[in-house]
């Protein structure tokens, strides 16, 4: 019985720690804005596509053309995951953070639209990179801290660029 107990308290001692580090990997998340898809419909977003910012979801598709992107905003928020805190003490100290993109565009009828996606952490810096490059907007912070999440401190990023060359995008 106590071995059960102890699997147990350690599955959730895990799971608490996953669930902690907010939406991970390469996943996007679609939260908002003014076009007509479910809210919190997950999927990939792509910035390969030589035209396009790209958002595939189940059941559908959106391309965004970067030379019709009119702003882009970036922001984080973090807070406490509250979850299994009580029982589990890395709970107690854990935070999640997540990462929040707006795309302003114009449609092709001319229309001013916006989507509001979250970003997986392991995107977050070469997405918003890559669309400022692409789109020539130049990205809204929140605050200094959504700044530095992308780009570092100025040293940090003035090493980066003198490392990399002037133009390092793919």
């Amino acid at each position: 019985m106590m071995k059960r107990v102890g699997w147990l308290l350690g599955a959730l001692l895990v799971f608490e720690s996953a669930a902690a580090a907010g939406m991970g990997g390469t996943t996007t998340k679609f939260v908002g804005g003014t076009l007509l898809i479910k809210l919190d419909t997950e999927g990939t977003s792509s910035i390969t596509d030589e035209n396009d910012f790209v958002f595939v979801y189940k059941g559908g598709k959106l391309a965004i053309p970067y030379l019709r992107i009119t702003a882009l905003e970036y922001g984080n928020r973090v807070g406490r995951q509250m979850g299994l805190a009580s029982i589990n003490p890395v709970g107690w100290f854990s935070r999640k953070r997540t990462n929040f993109l707006t795309v302003s565009y114009k449609d092709a009828d001319g229309g001013q639209q916006a989507a509001v996606f979250e970003l997986g952490r392991d995107i977050v810096k070469r997405t918003v990179s890559h669309l400022e490059a692409r789109t020539g907007c130049k990205v809204k912070y929140d605050d200094e801290e959504a700044r530095r999440s992308v780009r570092g401190t100025s040293r940090e990023h003035q090493a980066g660029l003198s490392a990399r060359g002037p133009s390092s995008l793919p």
